[in-house]
């Protein structure tokens, strides 16, 4: 007897739902746990979206993954973490954050450039030191630090979905390839955040 025959149309089925993760962009968890993977996320920020790497079911994160409310604090009041290597100081920064669940960029200051330009930028070589819109904090002050990301609309609880994680951090100056590609001061200017308003109860002791 052939016992060939019908394991083929079996086998190949399962080949083709094994290859649907793969295959898709996105992973969508929606709000009663049903999973899709799908090409075209939904908008309508009920749902966990989770972008998928090209070839495999590795997730990412993908910047719609973030819940409504957060992701429009994000974009009016984006987080800028500045660190060095070999930092405690920084590793405690970073751990605010994450802990926090803010999401925020990291730039290092790995050269001399880097330092000139965090000079520049805020009047200061220390790190770390945090920008919350257009609010620059000097020193890590975790009351202090609170305080403007509680005025920034930041919950206090974490509402980063599961398995989120930053971006890499990268140099403050860009290579110099890249550098004739800077945005005009015009074009910066534009695109600059909105100023973050003030805390209405700051931590006793502290100066804004």
């Amino acid at each position: 007897m052939n016992t060939t025959r019908p394991i083929l149309p079996i086998l190949a089925v399962a080949l083709a739902a094994l290859s649907l993760p793969a295959q898709a962009q996105y992973k969508v968890v929606a709000p009663d746990g049903r999973v899709t993977y799908t090409d075209i996320p939904p908008t309508d920020g009920k749902s966990q979206v989770t972008a998928l790497s090209r070839g495999s079911i590795t997730e990412i994160p993908a910047p719609n993954a973030l819940p409504f409310g957060l992701r429009q604090t994000t974009e009016r009041y984006p987080v800028t973490l500045y660190t060095a290597t070999e930092c405690q100081a920084c590793d405690a920064a970073r751990k605010l954050l994450q802990q926090r669940g803010v999401p925020y960029s990291e730039k290092l200051i790995l050269s001399d450039a880097d330092a000139q330009a965090l000079d520049g930028l805020l009047g200061s070589r220390s790190v770390p030191a945090l920008i919350i819109g257009t609010q620059a904090l000097q020193g890590l002050s975790p009351n202090e630090w609170n305080a403007y990301l509680d005025a920034a609309g930041y919950p206090r609880q974490s509402q980063l979905p599961a398995g989120w994680q930053p971006g890499a951090p990268t140099p403050l100056t860009p290579p110099p390839t890249l550098r004739a590609r800077a945005p005009t001061a015009a074009a910066a200017a534009a695109a600059a955040p909105a100023p973050i308003p003030t805390p209405v109860s700051p931590a006793p002791g502290l100066r804004f």
